[in-house]
């Protein structure tokens, strides 16, 4: 039964299995309007970076519903890597254990974070730099009427709520999740109290404050070299770049969970890496959502975001949009937009679900990859 369950994951990491689309916008992708057993669902994808980093997914069953936001860094092998294996594990230790709970996804998260360390030895004499690359993590699941949100860096889920006292705001915005990026002054004191004995554990530098004066963000999965004082040592890795070095780990895979029963008055979810959020606030985000139709939300969201990205330049949207991966860079990161309508009455959106196959939607490895096995390939073999 498990294996019946699981097999939808299993079309759920190739881009083709996704059913959305090229926009017209160069370097987006989109789905405009699925459902799922709760209501619907939109998705759109911004490439920025010359090789996509940000993967993202949702799974669909008439029993549960998972989102999946992951934001790389150091390049994409830990988003590709959680993307295949996260939700998997979930599933495994939800079966194993009568259903999800804090234990369960903690449970998951590690496994993704060992198996990718494996992945990292195994790897490391002939891609040394893959020591240094990590992922943020964002994952929602929505059973019997029950939202468990895990998450691990800077990616966010905002809920859309309603507030019929309030005449002139009749929709307010509800944050879910925890920005661990040492940005706020209590993700600082928190990493600073780990470290009572190393006063440069975090510096500002560049413009922002950093652990270490190299990353911004707390927890995540990979970052190995942060994490495991032995691979500074490793001459392997020494050949690779400057190590840092390390008395214990500065970051960890440890999520915060948060575990929600939903209400009639929470009308949608937006799941998002921090693309979006750089440049658009929770309040901004949430308004888009409620005034405008369902279908093609997530691409509006997205492209709201990168006119925020050219205003701030002082370019106009039709140019900023025109500019090629890699370079895109410099204006705006990678921005990923899950849009999770919640509609509570029971009947019309549950019988056009069960007319369709449920499964999964993944948005593509890399948006303009020519060739979506040589994508694949471009990752290291023991990840395929």
């Amino acid at each position: 039964m498990l294996r019946l369950c699981c097999r939808p994951l299993e079309r759920c990491f190739g881009w083709r299995c996704g059913g959305g689309g090229v926009g017209g916008d160069g370097l987006l992708w989109h789905t405009d309007l699925k459902p799922h057993a709760s209501g619907y669902f939109s998705i759109a994808v911004a490439q920025a970076n010359y090789s996509l980093e940000d993967q993202s997914q949702v799974l669909t069953s008439p029993s549960a519903t998972y989102i999946g936001v992951y934001d790389g860094h150091g390049g994409p092998e830990a988003s590709r890597f959680v993307n295949k294996h996260l939700v998997p594990h979930l599933q495994k230790y939800a079966s194993e254990q009568g259903g999800l709970s804090v234990d369960v996804i903690k449970k998951a998260f590690k496994a993704t974070e060992e198996e990718f360390l494996h992945l990292v030895k195994r790897s490391l004499p002939i891609y040394p730099q893959i020591a240094s690359v990590g992922s943020c993590c964002l994952l929602g699941a929505i059973s019997d009427n029950v939202l468990y949100v895990a998450n691990l860096g800077d990616s966010r889920v905002v809920l859309g709520r309603r507030d019929s006292e309030n005449k002139k705001c009749p929709v307010v915005a509800e944050r879910l999740s925890t920005d661990h990026n040492v940005a706020y002054e209590e993700v600082r004191r928190e990493v600073e109290a780990l470290h009572p004995d190393d006063s440069h554990i975090v510096v500002y530098t560049r413009g922002v404050w950093r652990i270490k004066g190299i990353i911004q963000v707390s927890r995540s999965i990979g970052d190995v070299y942060l994490k495991r004082p032995d691979f500074y040592r490793d001459p392997i890795f020494q050949q690779f770049g400057n190590p840092v070095p390390l008395r214990r780990p500065v970051m960890t895979a440890e999520p915060s969970v948060l575990i929600r029963e939903l209400e009639q008055e929470d009308l949608f979810l937006i799941f998002a890496s921090d693309g979006l959020w750089e440049q658009l606030s929770d309040e901004a985000a949430v308004e888009i959502v409620f005034k405008h139709p369902r279908a093609g939300i997530a691409k509006r969201l997205v492209r709201a975001a990168i006119h925020e990205a050219a205003k701030k330049r002082e370019m106009r949207y039709d140019d900023i949009k025109k500019i090629d991966k890699g370079i895109r860079r410099h204006f705006h990161d990678d921005i990923t937009v899950i849009v999770i309508y919640l509609d509570h009455q029971k009947g019309s959106s549950d019988d056009r679900f069960k007319q369709s196959a449920g499964g999964c939607t993944s948005a593509p490895v890399d948006i303009f990859s020519l060739n979506a096995d040589e994508a694949e390939k471009s990752m290291l073999g023991s990840v395929a």
